[in-house]
Protein backbone atom coordinates (compact mmCIF):
# COMPACT_ATOMS: atom_id res chain seq x y z
CA UNK A 1 0.00 0.00 0.00
CA UNK A 2 1.31 3.46 -0.83
CA UNK A 3 2.15 5.76 2.07
CA UNK A 4 -0.55 8.37 1.31
CA UNK A 5 -3.22 9.27 -1.21
CA UNK A 6 -3.88 12.72 -2.65
CA UNK A 7 -7.43 14.03 -2.91
CA UNK A 8 -8.14 17.24 -4.82
CA UNK A 9 -11.17 19.12 -3.46
CA UNK A 10 -12.68 21.79 -5.72
CA UNK A 11 -15.26 24.31 -4.55
CA UNK A 12 -15.49 28.09 -4.64
CA UNK A 13 -16.87 27.84 -1.08
CA UNK A 14 -14.27 27.34 1.66
CA UNK A 15 -16.99 25.89 3.93
CA UNK A 16 -17.78 23.14 1.42
CA UNK A 17 -14.09 22.26 1.12
CA UNK A 18 -13.87 22.11 4.93
CA UNK A 19 -16.99 19.88 5.08
CA UNK A 20 -15.34 17.40 2.72
CA UNK A 21 -12.08 17.35 4.69
CA UNK A 22 -13.84 16.96 8.03
CA UNK A 23 -16.33 14.35 6.79
CA UNK A 24 -13.72 12.10 5.16
CA UNK A 25 -11.04 12.72 7.76
CA UNK A 26 -7.40 11.75 7.42
CA UNK A 27 -8.28 8.14 6.59
CA UNK A 28 -11.75 7.46 5.15
CA UNK A 29 -11.37 3.68 5.69
CA UNK A 30 -8.92 1.37 7.44
CA UNK A 31 -7.84 -0.31 4.19
CA UNK A 32 -6.84 2.88 2.34
CA UNK A 33 -3.78 5.02 3.01
CA UNK A 34 -3.97 8.34 4.87
CA UNK A 35 -5.25 11.19 2.72
CA UNK A 36 -3.56 14.48 1.92
CA UNK A 37 -5.87 17.17 0.56
CA UNK A 38 -5.27 19.74 -2.14
CA UNK A 39 -7.88 22.50 -2.03
CA UNK A 40 -8.78 24.44 -5.17
CA UNK A 41 -11.21 27.34 -5.50
CA UNK A 42 -10.85 27.90 -9.27
CA UNK A 43 -10.88 25.82 -12.43
CA UNK A 44 -7.36 26.94 -13.48
CA UNK A 45 -6.02 25.66 -10.13
CA UNK A 46 -7.72 22.29 -10.67
CA UNK A 47 -6.25 21.95 -14.16
CA UNK A 48 -2.79 22.98 -12.95
CA UNK A 49 -2.76 20.30 -10.23
CA UNK A 50 -4.09 17.61 -12.57
CA UNK A 51 -1.46 18.50 -15.17
CA UNK A 52 1.24 18.17 -12.51
CA UNK A 53 0.02 14.65 -11.68
CA UNK A 54 -0.12 12.80 -8.39
CA UNK A 55 -3.85 13.28 -7.74
CA UNK A 56 -5.56 10.01 -6.79
CA UNK A 57 -9.20 11.20 -6.55
CA UNK A 58 -11.04 14.46 -7.27
CA UNK A 59 -14.00 15.73 -5.25
CA UNK A 60 -15.82 18.40 -7.25
CA UNK A 61 -18.60 20.68 -6.00
CA UNK A 62 -21.45 20.59 -8.50
CA UNK A 63 -22.73 23.87 -7.06
CA UNK A 64 -19.45 25.79 -7.53
CA UNK A 65 -19.54 29.11 -9.37
CA UNK A 66 -18.69 30.05 -12.10
CA UNK A 67 -17.44 26.59 -13.18
CA UNK A 68 -19.69 23.91 -11.70
CA UNK A 69 -18.18 20.61 -10.70
CA UNK A 70 -20.23 18.59 -13.15
CA UNK A 71 -19.01 20.60 -16.12
CA UNK A 72 -15.47 20.46 -14.73
CA UNK A 73 -15.80 16.67 -14.39
CA UNK A 74 -16.86 16.25 -18.01
CA UNK A 75 -14.03 18.53 -19.14
CA UNK A 76 -11.30 16.71 -17.22
CA UNK A 77 -12.63 13.30 -18.28
CA UNK A 78 -12.17 14.49 -21.89
CA UNK A 79 -8.88 16.33 -21.46
CA UNK A 80 -6.80 14.68 -18.71
CA UNK A 81 -4.88 11.54 -19.64
CA UNK A 82 -5.62 8.83 -17.06
CA UNK A 83 -8.01 11.12 -15.27
CA UNK A 84 -8.38 10.16 -11.60
CA UNK A 85 -11.79 8.99 -10.38
CA UNK A 86 -14.21 11.84 -9.64
CA UNK A 87 -16.72 12.21 -6.82
CA UNK A 88 -19.29 14.96 -7.51
CA UNK A 89 -21.17 16.80 -4.79
CA UNK A 90 -24.77 17.43 -5.91
CA UNK A 91 -27.23 19.97 -4.58
CA UNK A 92 -30.21 17.59 -4.91
CA UNK A 93 -30.66 13.84 -5.38
CA UNK A 94 -32.65 14.67 -8.55
CA UNK A 95 -29.38 15.87 -10.12
CA UNK A 96 -28.06 12.31 -10.35
CA UNK A 97 -28.73 12.33 -14.11
CA UNK A 98 -26.36 15.31 -14.42
CA UNK A 99 -23.68 13.39 -12.52
CA UNK A 100 -24.12 10.57 -15.03
CA UNK A 101 -23.85 13.05 -17.92
CA UNK A 102 -20.64 14.46 -16.41
CA UNK A 103 -19.14 10.94 -16.28
CA UNK A 104 -18.57 11.16 -12.52
CA UNK A 105 -17.51 7.91 -10.91
CA UNK A 106 -19.63 8.61 -7.81
CA UNK A 107 -21.96 11.30 -6.49
CA UNK A 108 -23.20 12.36 -3.06
CA UNK A 109 -25.60 15.11 -2.05
CA UNK A 110 -24.95 18.29 -0.12
CA UNK A 111 -24.91 18.90 2.76
CA UNK A 112 -22.29 16.21 3.11
CA UNK A 113 -23.22 13.04 5.00
CA UNK A 114 -19.91 11.96 6.60
CA UNK A 115 -20.58 8.22 6.31
CA UNK A 116 -21.73 8.41 2.68
CA UNK A 117 -18.83 10.65 1.67
CA UNK A 118 -16.18 8.55 3.44
CA UNK A 119 -17.57 5.33 1.94
CA UNK A 120 -17.68 6.78 -1.59
CA UNK A 121 -14.22 8.30 -1.31
CA UNK A 122 -12.73 5.08 0.08
CA UNK A 123 -14.27 3.06 -2.78
CA UNK A 124 -12.77 5.42 -5.37
CA UNK A 125 -9.38 5.31 -3.64
CA UNK A 126 -9.47 1.50 -3.62
CA UNK A 127 -10.25 1.40 -7.34
CA UNK A 128 -7.54 3.93 -8.19
CA UNK A 129 -4.88 2.24 -6.08
CA UNK A 130 -5.79 -1.18 -7.48
CA UNK A 131 -5.27 0.13 -11.02
CA UNK A 132 -1.88 1.61 -10.10
CA UNK A 133 -0.69 -1.60 -8.40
Amino acid sequence: MQSSATVLVYSDDANTRAQVRLAAGRRPAADVPPVEYIECATLPAVLEHLDAGGVDVCVLDGEAVPAGGMGVCRQIKDEVFRCPPVLVLMGRPQDAWLATWSRADAAVTLPVDPVELADSLAALLRSRLAVEA
